[in-house]
């Protein structure tokens, strides 16, 4: 952009000279002062935005008697700051419970001749569950340990027993080649173990 352009130069405003500018000053509202008001402060509760201007003097003796409950009871003031975590602003519960009225089938005003949204709405139903549902990693450990997913915490720890006694070297007279199946079904055990299996 061409700032010496002579369009540029119409664009600009000019400001007025300093001597013709008013200043306008405020007085103190402290009744009988005289002083400039240079400090605003607030006039209170239900006048926010709105201020009264005091010189230094009268702005600190303002300050300290200036108490924005002034007025309100104890229940009051504990309602007024608990909506005020929310800014004093309407809020509704998260979720969908019961009484609730969200963007249901059973509350849907529009008309739906073809379906679409019934359909696109419409709450998923609980599948059947045929057995407990684990992770990926317990289901692991289940099969590192030749068991069913439905076992329960006695026939795991006796598995776990037999399995060490079996691979352990110890038990095979000091033949280490089973060491690595022990530690797989150690760990397995123990992620059972916390999975609040065992």
């Amino acid at each position: 952009m061409d700032l010496n352009s002579p369009l540029f130069d119409r664009i600009r405003t000019k400001r007025e000279p300093r001597e013709t500018r008013r200043e306008t000053v405020t007085r103190c509202d402290s009744p009988g002062c005289e002083a400039e008001g240079a400090h605003r402060a607030p006039m209170g509760r239900l006048r926010e935005g709105q201020y009264l201007c005091f010189c230094l003097e009268h702005v600190r003796e303002y300050n300290a008697t200036y108490n924005y409950f002034n007025g309100m009871d104890d229940a009051s003031v504990a309602r007024y700051m608990k909506d005020a975590t929310v800014g004093h602003r309407p809020t509704w519960s998260m979720g969908t419970k019961r009484g609730h009225a969200g963007f249901r089938e059973d509350t849907m005003t529009a008309a739906d001749p073809l379906g679409v949204y019934r359909q696109r709405f419409r709450r998923p139903q609980p599948a059947e569950r045929r057995g407990p549902h684990h992770s990926p990693v317990t289901i692991r450990a289940f099969v590192a340990m030749g068991l069913e997913e439905t076992a329960d915490a006695v026939t795991i720890r006796a598995r776990y027993k037999e399995l060490v006694k079996r691979h352990h070297p110890d038990a095979n007279g000091g033949d280490r080649s089973r060491e690595e199946k022990l530690r797989e079904i150690i760990h397995a055990y123990k992620t059972l173990r916390a999975a609040r299996l065992v």
